[in-house]
C-alpha cells in the first residue's frame, strides 16, 4: 500500500482499494500488470524532435506524412498532447516544452525545451505557432516568452482561445475568464 501511495492523486484509502483489488486477482494478471509497468519504463523515451513521450523515436506523430508539419502546437507536458487529439480539430505536430516558467518554483527558459523549438522556427519550415500552453500565471508567461522568441522568424503565432466552456451559465464564470471571453470574442 505504501509504494502505490506514492503515485499521484492516490491517497491512503485508494491504495488500500488497490492493494486488496490486486491481492483477489490471479496471479497472473497481477504478474501482466507488473510486467507492463516494467516495459512502460524500458520502452518509453522522449522523441529527439518533438519531446514527446513515445515508444520509438521519431515518435508517431512527427513521422506520420499525414501530419501539418508547417503546424506546430506548443505544449507544456506530454499529457497535454492527448485531449487536443482527442478533440480531432488539429492535424499538425506539436512541441512539449516540459514544463512552464516558474521563477519562484526555479524553472527559467534553460530548464525548459524552447531551444528545440527556436530551431524548428529558424529552419524555416513552420507557418504557425499555436501556443497551448495552460492558462496559469506560468503557461501565460510562457506563452508570451516564446511569442517574443519567435517574433522575428515571420511565423503566425497564436494562442488557444480561453474563455467559457460550452454549456456553461454566465452566472458562474469568474471574471477573469468573462474578460477572456470577452477579449477573444470571434465575429459569426
Amino acid at each position: 500500500m505504501a509504494e502505490l501511495q506514492r503515485l499521484p492523486g492516490i491517497g491512503s484509502k485508494s491504495a488500500q482499494r488497490l492493494a486488496f483489488h490486486l491481492l483477489r486477482r490471479p496471479a497472473s494478471e497481477v504478474e501482466e500488470l507488473a510486467q507492463a509497468l516494467i516495459e512502460l519504463q524500458q520502452r518509453t523515451r522522449w522523441c529527439s524532435i518533438c519531446n514527446n513521450l513515445a515508444d520509438e523515436d521519431p515518435c508517431a506523430i512527427c513521422s506520420s506524412p499525414e501530419r501539418d508539419s508547417a503546424l506546430l502546437c506548443v505544449v507544456e507536458e506530454p499529457t497535454d498532447i492527448l485531449p487536443i487529439e482527442r478533440c480531432g480539430e488539429f492535424r499538425g505536430r506539436y512541441h512539449v516544452l516540459l514544463g512552464a516558467l516558474s521563477p519562484l518554483d526555479g524553472i527559467g527558459p534553460d530548464q525548459l525545451k524552447i531551444a528545440g523549438l527556436v530551431e524548428r522556427a529558424r529552419c524555416g519550415a513552420l507557418r504557425e505557432v499555436i501556443l497551448a500552453t495552460n492558462p496559469t500565471v506560468e503557461g501565460e508567461s510562457t506563452a508570451i516568452y516564446v511569442a517574443k522568441l519567435l517574433r522575428p522568424f515571420a511565423i503566425k503565432i497564436s494562442r488557444i482561445g480561453l474563455g467559457l466552456p460550452v454549456g456553461g451559465d454566465l452566472d458562474y464564470a469568474d471574471e477573469v475568464t468573462l474578460a477572456r471571453a470577452i477579449t477573444g470574442r470571434r465575429e459569426l
